[in-house]
Parts: C-alpha cells; sequence; structure tokens
C-alpha cells in the first residue's frame, strides 16, 4: 500500500483508484479507510478516488500527544497528502471523525474544496455545548474515551474486539450488513493499543481543543456545494433535524436522510453511492 509522509513526520496510509475528478474520502471511528471497500470502486467509475486513513487510525502514524490528534492537525495531514498526489483541488467526503475533520478542512482550507459531503454528524460544537440526555446515553463514548489515560485505554484494551464492535453495533443498525473483509480491517487496527490510545486521544482533542477551535468559526459559513447524508434509523437522525443543524454553516447545502443507521454507507452502500454520484456529478458538469 501507499503511504506519504507529511511535514509534521506522519505517515498516511492511502489508496487511489480511479480517473477523473480528485475526491478524496475520509473514514470515521472506529473504522479505517476500508471503510470505502464498496463506495470507492463505484464513484472510480467517474473520478480519481483518494481514501486515506486518518492519523491514529488503520495503517496511519499514531502520535503519542492528545492534542496532535485534534481535527485540524488531521485535515492537514490530508491537504498535504492531496498536494503531494498533485490535487490543488478537490471534492471532500467524510464520515463521522472523517467528516469532521473535512468540515475542519473546509474551514481552514476554503480554496482547496470543490464541494462537501458530510455523513451523519451534527456540528461539534453544538453537540457539546447543547448537550440533550438522549444524545448523552446514545453517544456516551464522547465522555468516556476522552477520560484521562490510561483509564479508558487499559478497559478497553481488555477485549477491543467486544468494545468496539458494540460501537458498530449501536447507534442504530445492529451488526447486520457489514462486509466481513473491512471488518477483519477494523479489528486488526483497534487491536493495536496505539490505535487504542489514538482514538481516545481523538476524542479528548475534540473537547480539549476543536471546540474552542469551533467556537471562533461559529459565524462561517462554508461557501460551496455540500450534501449532509444521514441515517434515518441512527442516534444523530433520532435526536435531531440533522440539515437544520448545519443551515447556518453551508451557504449551498443539500440533504437525504438514507436507511440504516450510524453507519449506512457500510451497511447500505448502495444507496450511498447513489447519492453521492448523483451531488458530485451535478457539481462537475
Amino acid at each position: 500500500m501507499p503511504y506519504f509522509t507529511t511535514p509534521e513526520d506522519i505517515t498516511i496510509a492511502f489508496d487511489v483508484i480511479g480517473d477523473g475528478p480528485p475526491v478524496l474520502l475520509l473514514h470515521g471511528f472506529p473504522q479505517t479507510r476500508a471503510m470505502w471497500h464498496a463506495i470507492a470502486p463505484a464513484l472510480a467509475e467517474r473520478f480519481t478516488v483518494v481514501s486515506a486513513d486518518l492519523r491514529g487510525y488503520g495503517d496511519s502514524s499514531k502520535p503519542d500527544a492528545m492534542q496532535d490528534m485534534s481535527f485540524r492537525h488531521m485535515a492537514n495531514d490530508q491537504v498535504a497528502l492531496m498536494q503531494h498526489l498533485a490535487f490543488e483541488q478537490f471534492h471532500l467526503v467524510g464520515h463521522d471523525r472523517g467528516a469532521r475533520t473535512a468540515h475542519r478542512l473546509a474551514l481552514d482550507h476554503s480554496g482547496m474544496v470543490k464541494s462537501l459531503t458530510l455523513m451523519d454528524i451534527v456540528p461539534t460544537h453544538l453537540l457539546l455545548d447543547q448537550l440533550t440526555q438522549g444524545v448523552a446515553r446514545a453517544y456516551y463514548h464522547w465522555f468516556f474515551l476522552a477520560q484521562p489515560t490510561p483509564f479508558p485505554e487499559t478497559l478497553i484494551g481488555y477485549d477491543p474486539d467486544a468494545y468496539f464492535e458494540s460501537c458498530l453495533a449501536g447507534w442504530g443498525g445492529g451488526m447486520e450488513g457489514f462486509d466481513p473483509t473491512a471488518l477483519e480491517a477494523y479489528r486488526k487496527s483497534w487491536r493495536s493499543p496505539a490505535c487504542i490510545k489514538s482514538m481516545c486521544n481523538d476524542y479528548r482533542a475534540g473537547i480539549d481543543v476543536d471546540f474552542d477551535l469551533d467556537a471562533r468559526d461559529l459565524d462561517r459559513q462554508i461557501e460551496v456545494p455540500a450534501l449532509v447524508l444521514y441515517g434515518t434509523d441512527g442516534a444523530m437522525g433520532q435526536a435531531y433535524d440533522v440539515p437544520a443543524t448545519w443551515q447556518n454553516r453551508l451557504s449551498d447545502m443539500q440533504s437525504a436522510g438514507l436507511p440504516g443507521g450510524h453507519f449506512f454507507p457500510d451497511t447500505n452502500p448502495k444507496e450511498t453511492v447513489y447519492a453521492l454520484i448523483e451531488f458530485l456529478r451535478a457539481q462537475t458538469l
């Protein structure tokens, strides 16, 4: 597999397939770039598709410091990767933590983003600043993983498969529909103690770093075509009017609810591909 080392000395694992306008795909927690196994080949019939492991995940570097797992650092990695591949502008698609990274990338590097697709998230600042009881119950992991090291790492390390598979099965949808090969890639990643620590640091940074960064940008709008997708059976789709949470942050937004829970790109890839292609084709006509 190809690797790229960023100016921050972070190694990013990635894949490139297809030919056409560039599209960058960013996975979420607790996954790897393997989540795009059914989506990337379909997009590659029309686009050059880059899928990358975020720092701290999969085959990419696992920085030790909490602040090094902020979405700003993650976004800078991906900007450096796309510049290395000679793509100065690209379409950007993210799910879960990858979507939060994509949102930060679009804020910090707006000139590079031709379109933005965010999958099954509400804004980070909104979720943390206006936390409801229902969301706290469903997304308890935000606060468990953010506890001081080594508490969550120790508990998760006792049986990583049990913990992370409970995450996949939760948030609406169950375990049905996950591809066995993708699951093996996820398990290989999350069984690594360094990856467990990085994922915890991702959530620590979400509260200790990213919340404040987002607070400074509450009045900013991203002015590129944007698509907001969410799982109709997922925790976010049940707790929020997801498109409405983005209304003031995206100036040119489309939205759609897709069948399934939070992990609909894994469990309903055909519907996801259809929504993406319809949106991306309109941006490249």
